[in-house]
């Protein structure tokens, strides 16, 4: 007899797909972040041919140049989360749009850390910065004018496109998207601060320029280490935080439904966040004896059933000294 002969099959977590109501949600998130890659890619190509020695400018072409990670990262995940688990990944592969909210978060964080040295060492040393004037059909344009028109079309329609993601992230639970329309949306403010930078250096005040591109820095920051945090929480399977809701509600809501069934007495769950998704495991005594394999595979649908985040609840029969009394997170 082979060796491998009546060895238990692997339970694999079920193949998942965002539910058909959210499929037109899931494909206008997929568009906006090809429309905002496209342009983004021509906002770092413009204000590169721009920028010249103003660190203002700077600042502000390397925050949109991070800016292509994210999108980038969504349009990787979003296709990677569709595959079916596997022997090797029985989970699945929700956590990609946790690895994608990570990377973007990171490299985030570490170029405001980056440009808050660049910009105090330019404020240090008083480095004073030269906007030319350069020829164009032969009239003289001070090329403060064209720096300041790339911001403002690196602003205002970066703000437009976040803020249409913003909700269709809530929608789709999905915080990778939500830290990108986030950054999106404000951008006007890497935009006016640098602005504000090349004005300053049009009226002689040589430390405007690097004053602003040190306010854009800690901006930078502020966001990479929030969603860093954020991220690297959802790593460590924290209690389930969704986009719009409260996860001590979700826990409830699946506890009363469990509570509902005629062979459960007890019942309390352990959830984590996957990805979008939630993960975890429900811990229930019995009212009489074992139920059959079909009657808690059905207990396992009815909480799949319950909200389009879960993805996988496995049940635990036991004692209720098993139940996890504990709702703390970071």
């Amino acid at each position: 007899m082979p060796a491998h002969a009546g060895a238990a099959i692997m339970k694999l977590a079920p193949k998942y797909e965002y539910p058909e109501n959210l499929q037109p949600t899931r494909r206008k998130a997929i568009w906006l972040e090809r429309i905002t890659f496209a342009y983004l890619l021509s906002v770092v190509a413009v204000m590169y041919l721009v920028m010249g020695a103003s660190q203002a400018m700077k600042a502000a072409w390397l925050e949109d140049s991070l800016s292509l990670i994210p999108p980038l990262s969504f349009l990787i995940a979003i296709r990677l989360v569709r595959r079916a688990p596997s022997k090797t990944f029985p989970f699945g592969f929700h956590r990609a749009s946790t690895i994608a909210y990570l990377s973007s978060s990171l490299a985030l964080f570490l170029m405001g850390a980056y440009l808050m040295y660049d910009s105090s060492m330019a404020l240090l040393k008083q480095e004073k910065p030269t906007i030319p004037t350069s020829y164009i059909f032969g009239h003289p344009i001070w090329m403060g004018w064209i720096m300041i028109g790339v911001l403002v079309y690196s602003g205002l329609p970066a703000a437009i496109l976040g803020r249409m993601k913003l909700p269709l992230a809530r929608k789709l639970n999905d915080k990778a998207l939500y830290a990108d329309a986030a950054m999106n949306a404000a951008d006007w403010q890497t935009a006016a601060a640098a602005i504000v930078g090349i004005i300053g250096i049009g009226f002689g005040l040589w430390w405007a320029d690097a004053a602003a591109a040190l306010f854009i820095s800690f901006s930078i920051i502020k966001d990479g280490f929030s969603n860093l945090k954020d991220s690297g929480a959802q790593l460590l399977d924290r209690t389930p935080d969704p986009l719009g809701s409260d996860g001590n509600e979700l826990r409830q809501a699946l506890r009363e439904r469990l509570q509902a069934i005629g062979w459960i007495d007890t019942a309390d769950l352990r959830l984590r966040e996957v990805g979008h998704l939630v993960f975890g495991e429900a811990f229930v005594t019995l009212t009489g004896s074992r139920p059959g394999d079909d009657q808690i595979a059905e207990a396992e649908r009815t909480l799949r059933d319950a909200d389009w985040r879960i993805g996988d609840v496995t049940l635990a029969i036991g004692h209720s000294s098993h139940s996890p009394q504990s709702d703390a997170g970071l």
